[in-house]
């Protein structure tokens, strides 16, 4: 289908990610005005009781397509894509199956782990253990099972705050999830690579001034240093472009996907380790996939319109990882 579209920018939810969602709409929808198309914005609401007014809303909106800018739980995790696809809706980014599968850290290791991808170790952990002793030695990170965004990861040290063994009123995601995934933690250096269509774009250097890329560092202007493309071996930043890349087409993501890595530089190639793949990076003016975008060439709304027109068929970006 050849433009100018009529496109539903579908933004917002209940999931702790709401504000990066809005931001993420917002910008996308006024990208594409300015580049001549129709535009609907729908907030998904912030409560589930809300949310059940999205079929109607889709209904009387009547869009082309729907622009997929939610974040977390239900925009990211299949619920909204069956949904979609129930009601015969084109949609950008991911489907159901890939979205339920790449949301859930222990489902991605099983998908992609046995087909060579490097991952930490882990181990699922009832909250209430950790009270009682360390599932590993430390240092550990214990992150929830199916949350993005580095929403409620901990890093357990030797020296940390925390208590030996974790103090029960401690402040930490054991007070908000009942279960946890627990991991080795990799030393080193924080990663990622975007792809798009069927390219992996580059790899870039987060350096966040807090000592660790949590939300916060995410999402707040000035604290992290974005270094694009990284300062890397060629050996080690191709490794990670074709990891990326080979996950993208393994979990079956469509659009573009984000593969955030860890690297221990005193390893070499074997220090790499995938971490997750986010199927629905954020688009705000900090997000690291229009930032890879403007490196390759394509400005903010060149990006938004390729990932919509391999939605539509037509497909964005082929090169494969060079």
């Amino acid at each position: 289908m050849s433009g100018p579209w009529h496109v539903a920018v579908l933004m917002g939810g209940w999931s702790s990610e709401r504000p990066v969602s809005l931001m993420s709409g917002e910008g996308v929808a006024k990208a594409l005005e300015a580049r001549g198309h129709r535009v609907t914005r729908v907030d998904l609401g912030a409560t589930p009781a809300e949310g059940r007014d999205l079929p109607a809303k889709l209904i009387a909106a009547s869009p082309d397509i729907v622009f997929n800018a939610l974040h977390g739980v239900p925009g990211e995790d299949g619920t909204v894509q069956g949904l979609m696809d129930v009601m015969g809706i084109r949609y950008t980014h991911s489907g159901l199956t890939t979205s339920v599968i790449a949301i859930d850290k222990v489902l991605t290791k099983q998908a992609l782990v046995p087909h060579g991808i490097p991952m930490p170790g882990g181990m699922i952990v009832k909250s209430d253990s950790l009270f009682e002793k360390d599932p590993l030695p430390r240092p550990y990170v214990v992150k929830p099972v199916n949350e993005g965004s580095s929403v409620g990861v901990a890093i357990v040290t030797a020296e940390g705050n925390y208590g030996h063994p974790i103090g029960r009123e401690t402040v930490g995601p054991w007070q908000d999830f009942e279960e946890l995934l627990a991991e080795p933690f990799i030393r080193g250096r924080e990663l990622t690579v975007a792809v798009l269509g069927d390219r992996a774009l580059c790899v870039t250097e987060l350096k966040p001034k807090g000592g660790f890329y949590d939300f916060d560092s995410k999402y707040t202007d000035g604290m992290t240093e974005h270094i694009c493309p990284a300062q890397v071996p060629d050996d080690v930043a191709q490794y990670m472009m074709a990891v990326a890349l080979q996950s993208h087409r393994l979990l079956g993501c469509k659009g573009t996907s984000r593969s955030d890595f860890r690297w221990d530089d005193t390893q070499g190639i074997e220090g790499v380790f995938l971490l997750e793949v986010n199927t629905q990076p954020g688009m705000t003016p900090l997000s690291l996939v229009p930032e890879q975008g403007r490196y390759i060439g394509l400005d903010y709304g060149a990006l938004v319109e390729a990932i919509i027109e391999e939605a539509l068929g037509v497909p964005a970006l082929a090169g494969g990882a060079a």
